[in-house]
């Protein structure tokens, strides 16, 4: 009667960045045309208000507006959209995150993942949650005047009617309201330089992601088809 079969230890090789044997393969997701608009859209508009738009203005107001558009847009897909699109796809695991970039350090090939890897994930959530404290203070801010409103306030000013600014300065600018301002000011601009520093790690990632798999993760979220050859998960 044979004996069993000594189990051995994974070599390195054999091992995937999140640490454990690379399970069956996994192909990587085809991100569908929402997923990419509301990426794209939203990236732009970080850059835009981020670095070139007037605070306070109309413009940098309604380029809020749309993100907030873009981001109730994505919350719902995440809930009804395609699989690779759903929040249960790419759950929040700090675990699993510090893993995966352990496994990266070591240089483990990358494991694959029908969404987001790990890492990634939890970046995304980052940005949502980033993104969302910033128009929601900004709303506050403006007293959720629409881009219109203010750009309406901008022309009376100019055309010499002060009235709408000393309106503003009285409207809850004294004790305890000032406070608050101040505070909700402060979170907004922190925040609001916070998520340029998540979205440079995420490009960082992206980069070493792309260089660990063999392939272009930026190419994924710019069309819809899969090239040949591609493998493993994308970074987010």
């Amino acid at each position: 009667m044979p004996l069993p079969r000594k189990l051995t230890k994974a070599s390195p090789a054999a091992r995937t960045a999140g640490g454990s044997v690379s399970p069956a393969p996994v192909a990587p997701p085809v991100w569908d045309p929402l997923i990419r608009l509301t990426h794209w859209s939203v990236a732009a508009a970080v850059l835009a208000n981020g670095l070139f738009t007037k605070a306070g203005g109309a413009l940098h107001v309604g380029i809020g507006w749309a993100v907030l558009a873009l981001l109730a847009l994505r919350f719902g897909w995440g809930l009804f959209g395609p699989a690779e699109a759903r929040f249960a796809a790419f759950p929040p695991a700090p675990r699993a995150a510090i893993a995966h970039l352990h496994g990266l350090a070591r240089r483990y090939p990358p494991r694959e993942h029908p969404s987001h890897n790990p890492a990634g994930a939890m970046m995304v959530y980052a940005l949502w949650g980033g993104l969302l404290l910033i128009c929601l203070t900004g709303l506050w801010l403006t007293d959720a005047r629409s881009p219109m409103q203010i750009a309406a306030d901008q022309a009376a000013v100019l055309s010499g009617d002060w009235s709408t600014l000393v309106q503003t300065a009285t409207a809850g600018e004294t004790g305890a309201s000032s406070e608050i301002r101040k505070a909700v000011k402060t979170v907004h601009e922190l925040m609001a330089n916070l998520i340029l520093i998540f979205a440079a790690v995420h490009v960082a990632g992206v980069a070493v992601e792309s260089r660990a798999l063999g392939r272009n993760l930026v190419r994924a979220m710019l069309w819809s088809r899969r090239t040949k050859g591609e493998r493993g998960g994308p970074q987010g």
